[in-house]
């Protein structure tokens, strides 16, 4: 089983800097995101909820109504943030802009 790097907080910063919505807050990315309606919001939920299984990384998300609020961590790693929490937030973010 390969070893999941934990991330620097430069390695952190540069992406935050240069993905906006997300922030690193509480040793985790965050981001939140609002759709037109409570459908789109699912629809998206779904679409992540694939590329999550794909990498075997499984979010926190919130929902209500046509909000959704993502929470990434890595809990294999202690609760930090890792490669694969990198890779999961720029597939949210791919997906919510296509």
């Amino acid at each position: 089983m390969n070893e999941i790097m934990i991330l620097s907080q430069k390695e952190i910063n540069e992406f935050v800097a240069n993905n906006s919505p997300w922030v690193f807050s509480e040793d985790s990315l965050q981001a939140s995101f609002e759709f037109a309606d409570f459908e789109d919001a699912m629809r998206v939920v779904n679409l992540v909820a694939g590329e999550a299984k794909k990498l075997d990384h499984h979010p926190f998300w919130s929902n209500e109504y046509n909000k959704l609020a993502f929470v990434l961590s890595t809990h294999d790693s202690g609760d930090k943030v890792t490669e694969k929490d990198i890779l999961l937030a720029k597939e949210i973010s791919r997906l919510i802009t296509a």
